[in-house]
């Protein structure tokens, strides 16, 4: 569905994506991690077709970027994070005016933006003001505009931060639902790996503006284990296996893969990793690096 081919971008000196090679499969809800600079505010940019990479190649649903633009921008509905100023429209008009940035007018438009509201749970705030949303509802409320041209692709930029766990888990459930076509993709940024426990099936780390991991979500799961032990237990073997290794002052802990389990002695502890701990200790093994 969305296919990034040795992309780079620059901000003045500073290289942000660094020949970023990625693949988002059609059906799968795609999550994107890492530390702040990452980079990915300007892959989702760039995919949302914002922002335009200096080199490389996008394609979305099999059309380039640079050659179609406006052609690949209707397969994409993008929330961004911030919901902007919208201070005088209320719900309805805010709907209104997005349909008709897509060509929505009279009444396809009004039975469209009655359906999303209704979707998203909004319908009976339809004549509030942006403004007396809670930051929950608003996130819906953007949510619903992106739909409104029914794209085939959802771009979202850490779209459930600063919710609360019930708002979180509404809109969690909303991305869901939106993939029961399986012609929808979605592609989103989270700083909360619950996020991705619960709703990706797919998942990519970036640090510095590369790939340094990416597969299915339980894919890179089983690829790896948590090992910890006392400073006795690190022999070289083992050392130059763990990634990320952290030592303190009564032993170590890193990142091993599944298939060198074999090089642990009886005192190392392995266990299963979360999410946070790929992404924690593979960024510190490529800064390390």
């Amino acid at each position: 569905m969305l296919v990034f081919s040795d992309v780079r971008k620059s901000y003045r000196n500073l290289e942000v994506l660094k020949g970023l090679t990625l693949s988002v499969p059609r059906g799968s809800l795609f999550g994107l991690m890492g530390q702040n600079g990452a980079g990915k505010t300007t892959l989702l940019r760039i995919a949302a077709g914002l922002l335009a990479p200096d080199s490389g190649e996008l394609l979305v649903g099999g059309i380039d970027v640079r050659q179609r633009p406006e052609e690949a921008k209707r397969l994409i509905g993008f929330v961004p994070d911030g919901f902007g100023a919208y201070d005088n429209m209320s719900v309805l008009e805010y709907m209104s005016f997005f349909a008709s940035c897509f060509g929505l007018g009279g009444r396809n438009a009004r039975l469209r933006n009655e359906e999303l509201l209704r979707r998203v749970g909004l319908f009976e705030r339809r004549d509030s003001l942006v403004t007396e949303l809670s930051k929950g509802m608003q996130q819906r409320l953007s949510l619903a505009r992106a739909l409104i041209h029914d794209p085939e692709l959802l771009v979202l930029d850490e779209p459930t931060s600063g919710l609360d766990p019930l708002a979180r888990g509404e809109l969690l459930d909303m991305l869901s639902e939106f993939m029961t076509s399986e012609r929808h993709s979605v592609l989103f940024s989270t700083h909360i790996t619950s996020d991705l426990d619960r709703i990706a099936d797919m998942v990519t780390i970036l640090d510095a503006g590369r790939v340094i991991a990416s597969g299915s979500r339980d894919d890179l799961l089983e690829m790896w284990v948590m090992v910890r032990g006392g400073v006795a237990d690190l022999t070289d073997d083992l050392s130059s296996r763990v990634r990320g290794l952290r030592r303190h002052s009564v032993g170590w802990e890193g990142l091993l893969p599944a298939a060198d389990l074999g090089l642990c002695g009886p005192g190392v502890v392995a266990e299963a990793p979360s999410i946070e701990e790929l992404l924690v200790h593979l960024a510190k093994e490529y800064k390390d690096a």
